[in-house]
């Protein structure tokens, strides 16, 4: 029986990736939705201005969780700067899933906190 939300979901949140606490981040943000309850923590390790690691704690559905490992999984190596022009279209279409609207929110929570985290970073930086 094939999963609602799509195979790739299914297989991000059986097995996630780089789930857990990243030693030694150089921006670690949470962010939750109060809405249905999910609370994700991104985090990332930079190497100059590059995206040397990232990893997500998460208390959230499978959405959410999905969302988080393919996220931490597409910015490993990319310069910070890529994370800035990350959409949610980009992001719903590597889900590869047709997600209803009400579950929308659940996918873009981990890049929400990810693009506030960034930015945090930055403005701390720049002071």
């Amino acid at each position: 029986m094939a999963h609602p939300y799509g195979e790739k979901i299914l297989e991000h949140f059986r097995r996630p990736r780089n789930q857990g606490a990243l030693e030694g981040a150089d921006i670690s943000q949470e962010g939750s939705n109060p809405l249905c309850g999910d609370r994700v923590r991104i985090e990332l390790k930079l190497d100059g201005d590059m995206i040397a690691g990232a990893a997500f704690t998460a208390n959230a559905c499978a959405v959410c969780v999905a969302a988080a490992s393919v996220l931490t999984d597409i910015v490993k190596g990319a310069p910070l700067d890529d994370v800035d022009t990350l959409t949610t279209e980009e992001l719903l279409r590597l889900l590869d899933a047709s997600l209803p609207r009400s579950r929308v929110a659940c996918a873009t929570l981990p890049l929400t906190v990810m693009h506030a985290g960034v930015m945090l970073y930055r403005a701390r930086k720049s002071a």
